[in-house]
């Protein structure tokens, strides 16, 4: 069945849409610390205002896709073909997320050199820690709070940043993820 948006619904997302576009434009011109919130603001015809109900922060206006990204990582697990390991899921979801409509270059140089940006992805990143724990625990029929389970959900949530920073992506996910498939040795 198709969803019907109302009026309403479509234009908060184009506000949204609007104030995302327009930061990322400004920062990726003049760097985040050489932008106001003020000039995103102004670029999408908007007040502050409104700016800050769609936003909590100026660093969220780079990070508007974080529920979608969520439900991307429990849908790996859960919808992952059967014969495959949670964490052969989850390992092909890091290299398709990284080779799939991922991130810009320029949009990576832009985070990776604002320390503020940086710290911000990394923490906006690891939220997804217990949701993808909790699916994988319901995956596995452990408890919720699993031990093992939160470690996984940690371990490959991290990795992430290794296999976008590696010469080889494919390599380094296959290097992290067998150790966490067959567990770490000393080689």
């Amino acid at each position: 069945m198709t969803e019907v948006i109302g009026r309403r619904e479509r234009k908060k997302a184009q506000t949204r849409q609007a104030l995302a576009d327009a930061a990322l434009e400004l920062f990726l011109e003049r760097g985040y610390d050489a932008v106001g919130v003020k000039e995103v603001a102004d670029a999408a015809d908007v007040s502050v205002t409104t700016l800050f109900k769609y936003f909590p922060s100026k660093e969220a206006l780079l990070f508007d896709q974080d529920d979608d990204i969520e439900a991307a990582l429990v849908r790996a697990v859960r919808g992952r073909p059967p014969g495959h390991s949670i964490v052969e899921a989850l390992r092909e979801h890091m290299l398709q997320d990284s080779a799939d409509g991922g991130p810009s270059p320029e949009f990576i140089r832009l985070i990776e050199s604002t320390p503020v940006l940086r710290d911000y992805a990394r923490r906006m990143w690891m939220r997804h820690e217990t949701a993808l724990a909790r699916a994988i625990a319901e995956e596995v029929a452990a408890p919720e709070d699993d031990v093992s389970c939160a470690a996984l959900a940690r371990f490959a949530l991290a990795s992430r940043e290794l296999i976008l920073a590696a010469k080889n992506p494919r390599r380094a996910a296959e290097e992290i993820f067998g150790c966490l498939e067959r567990g770490w040795r000393v080689k």
